[in-house]
């Protein structure tokens, strides 16, 4: 991570009252398939990382039975909630947590991040990715800013000053060592994109008398 993770804080809190407006097309449609491949049902718990201004919690919400959202920057989750506020939804939860810590031992049944990831660095990449896979998902959307190609630092989605993007590569291999599998690629742009990884419930390996299925020969 460039900064730490105070510093982003606080950048963020200054950034909170006109964040929505600041962002590009791109940012709205990375944030757009997020909510399209999440798709939570109305059982399910989604933990949305990262989750800033409620882009998706607020979108997820209706669709799901409980959305957790954990963010750095209490003046962006204030908006959020705010925002929730206002259009009546109850079944939300914003409250200080990190992508390594998120503060959330409950279950979660999809988690969600859009544009949030690309601050840590490779090795911290790996280490939120391995905390997301202990909660076991079944899914985990990522919308971010990740290279499809050579890094271009002059592009509009990368500030090298604050920002460490990984290459889609390094992402899909962070993710299957974590234990699941990506199941699409999405290429919004050179430099932004949404990658969904799924992973199998012990449950899923077990037939309808709930023993357990053999591996296949």
């Amino acid at each position: 991570m460039k900064k730490t993770v105070e510093e982003h804080a606080a950048r963020f809190d200054d950034q909170a009252a006109d964040y929505d407006e600041s962002k590009p097309d791109e940012y709205h449609a990375c944030a757009n398939l997020v909510i399209e491949h999440a798709a939570p049902g109305d059982d399910d718990v989604v933990l949305d990382l990262g989750t800033g201004t409620g882009a998706i919690a607020l979108a997820l919400a209706p669709d799901a039975n409980r959305v957790i959202g954990r963010d750095i920057s209490e003046g962006m989750m204030e908006e959020a909630q705010t925002k929730a506020n206002e259009q009546g939804l109850e079944n939300l939860e914003f409250a200080y947590g990190t992508f390594r810590e998120p503060e959330y031992d409950g279950p979660a049944d999809v988690v969600t991040s859009n544009f949030a990831m690309h601050h840590l660095s490779d090795a911290e990449k790996r280490e939120a990715i391995d905390v997301i896979a202990a909660l076991e998902p079944r899914k985990f959307v990522l919308g971010d800013v990740m290279f499809f190609g050579e890094p271009d630092p002059d592009a509009p989605f990368y500030g090298p000053e604050v920002d460490d993007p990984a290459t889609v590569g390094v992402l899909a291999d962070a993710l299957t060592d974590a234990g699941f599998s990506l199941t699409a690629v999405e290429r919004v742009h050179d430099q932004v994109g949404v990658l969904v990884a799924e992973r199998r419930h012990a449950a899923d390996d077990e037939d309808d008398d709930g023993k357990r299925e053999p591996p296949a020969e």
